[in-house]
């Protein structure tokens, strides 16, 4: 991801000079503005890594702008630039935690050189950061559990929209957790301490949803009794939380994209024109283009939308998360259902590594949960997240270990060894179980007929051989 570098200087031959110096490297993402007033705006709705302000400026200088900067977020880089440098004004800038001070003119060279140290000493506070909350058992995030690459650059997409006003699309499938994003950046924002109002828009009857969102007048339609206020004023000053906004329907992208726009709208069943202050964010399961192109969903409502778009990575493809997500919903349902499950055989996690959960994390944790109602131990069985009774559960009686060595390898190297090894005893089990017959043993392995015969193509077994008399089976 780019860094983000703000230039403020009232002297316009300087700020085209450095937003193209600062421009031409791939690597950062310039903005410029010569109007010191436009900065708190640009701050608000921007997030910025480094900010290079000049000293003396009119309406504001750059110490004010250093203060301010800094009561945001004390981790941005900030670069004091002065052709009149004195050592009081060197002083004050770098008590005030300026990262540098430098005077004016300077070459090409200096300027890069100090942008480069900034944006290593940023990366460092925030790691630093970081590292303080997980000593002190925090995390900014708590809710979303990981430490897989993908989770990283998550966690810092959310620091860096959650500080500005702009609006967000959350996009991921199903159970990838799109509302706990949401969450994370409202509680991280300025409006932390305002409403968060969630609705979900497949979930609610066509004809009410107009009057959920705005609210409606007593008589305004049948049924309407009293009075409602509506979610947007709810979410007034806070943030509105559009779930499963693929799903609205076209006239309502209509009036959405009019609250978008001018934050106004209508209560049901009144004239008057209402104004509203809210933070927008939608998430879907869609591909919200593809709708566009069958006429489904407005273009322009998309890319009101879609101004900062966070895509969550299904859980298959960040299984190093997985093992860390089963330990933080062992402890999660241990508690909440008195349970003293405090590990997993070598069965479980290596069944839970295998599996591609379409579910995603839901998918995971409801698992968890159900291995943890029914553990009658210490140690989670696989019996026990199957759910099923003992003497259909494969591998139950099963002599699968893994030995302390798997643990010395690459995590890779060593989740594609235990699936080997597992899915092998898995299947000769199950087949011999059923005497050979395939359809009986994707039946009780609840998978499809198709995909457990590649499992046994790959894993080089046989079912024939598992056979006991002549059942009838299709082997193709």
């Amino acid at each position: 991801m780019a860094s983000r570098i703000l230039i403020i200087d009232d002297e316009m031959d300087m700020l085209l000079l450095l937003q193209r110096i600062l421009s031409d490297r791939a690597s950062y993402e310039v903005t410029a503005t010569g109007d010191p007033a436009s900065v708190s705006e640009l701050l608000r709705t921007e997030a910025f890594d480094i900010v290079l302000t000049d000293l003396k400026m009119p309406q504001r200088d750059g110490i004010q702008i250093l203060e301010e900067v800094k009561g945001r977020d004390e981790t941005i880089a900030v670069v004091l630039m002065t052709a009149y440098g004195t050592i009081e004004s060197a002083i004050e800038a770098t008590r005030k935690g300026a990262f540098d001070y430098i005077t004016k003119p300077f070459r090409k060279e200096r300027i890069l050189q100090v942008v480069e140290q900034a944006m290593k000493w940023r990366t460092l506070q925030q790691e630093n950061q970081f590292l303080r909350e997980k000593l002190e058992g925090k995390s900014r995030f708590p809710t979303l559990i990981g430490s897989s690459r993908a989770m990283k650059a998550l966690h810092l997409q959310i620091d860096r929209v959650a500080q500005t006003s702009a609006t967000v699309l959350i996009t991921g499938e199903s159970g990838t957790g799109k509302e706990l994003v949401a969450r994370g950046v409202h509680s991280h924002s300025p409006r932390k301490d305002k409403p968060f109002i969630p609705i979900n828009c497949s979930t609610i009857p066509e004809p009410m949803i107009e009057s959920e969102l705005f609210g409606h007048l007593r008589g305004s339609f049948t049924g309407a009794l009293r009075d409602k206020k509506g979610l947007v004023e709810e979410a007034h000053q806070g943030t509105l939380f559009l779930d499963e906004a693929g799903d609205l329907s076209l006239p309502m992208q209509v009036k959405l994209l009019r609250l978008l726009q001018e934050g106004e709208y209508k209560t049901v069943g009144a004239n008057a024109i209402r104004k509203v202050d809210i933070r927008f964010i939608a998430a879907t399961n869609q591909n919200l283009q593809d709708k566009i192109k069958k006429g489904e969903f407005r273009e322009d409502l998309f890319y009101r939308l879609n101004v900062f778009n966070i895509h969550l990575t299904p859980l298959r493809e960040r299984a190093e998360d997985i093992p860390v997500l089963c330990r933080h919903f062992l402890q999660k349902y241990c508690l909440l259902h008195s349970k003293k499950v405090s590990r997993f055989s070598s069965q479980v996690m290596a069944h839970l590594l295998g599996q591609e959960w379409p579910g995603n994390v839901r998918q995971l944790e409801n698992t968890i949960e159900r291995g943890v109602i029914m553990a009658a131990g210490e140690e989670l069985q696989l019996a026990d997240i199957l759910a099923m009774a003992p003497e259909q559960v494969p591998c139950a009686t099963s002599s699968f270990e893994t030995g302390e060595e798997i643990f010395a390898l690459p995590f890779k190297e060593a989740k594609d060894r235990l699936i080997e090894e597992f899915e092998t005893h898995y299947l000769t089990k199950i087949l011999a179980r059923h005497s050979g017959n395939v359809s009986q043993a994707a039946r009780e392995s609840g998978v499809k007929r198709q995909y457990l015969h590649r499992l046994i193509r790959d894993n080089k077994l046989d079912s024939r051989s598992f056979k006991k008399g002549d059942p009838e089976e299709d082997l193709m």
